[in-house]
């Protein structure tokens, strides 16, 4: 789980990414796309093409930190394009991060048997 303090707004990058974007990319597309300023302290999270695999990056106040994540099973639930970019709670990201539906908590893939 990411460190996020409470205070920390965080943002739903609605569409697609290209997952070969790095740190400097996806701060790029912030700034273009979202016209939001990388550097404020707002976490801002990017999926990927297939649903399964997600990227976050967040300035903390020193540096930029880039964080992604891939689901074995599953997908991340993701709005839709037509809601523009969405704003979430950090308990809610701890949900998606998951794979739990943070919008109704429950979860995506629950495994048939252990082992």
């Amino acid at each position: 789980m990411i460190p996020v303090p409470s205070q920390v707004r965080i943002w739903l990058a609605v569409g697609r990414t290209d997952m070969r974007r790095g740190m400097q990319g996806l701060a790029l597309q912030v700034q273009e796309t979202l016209g939001r300023d990388p550097h404020a302290g707002d976490l801002y999270v990017f999926p990927g093409r297939n649903g399964n695999l997600i990227k976050t990056i967040w300035h903390d106040g020193l540096s930029m930190s880039l964080y992604a994540k891939r689901l074995e099973k599953g997908r991340f639930l993701w709005p839709s394009p037509a809601d523009g970019t969405v704003s979430i709670s950090p308990a809610q990201l701890a949900y998606m991060l998951d794979g739990i539906d943070w919008r109704n908590p429950r979860h995506t893939f629950r495994p048939r048997r252990a082992g």
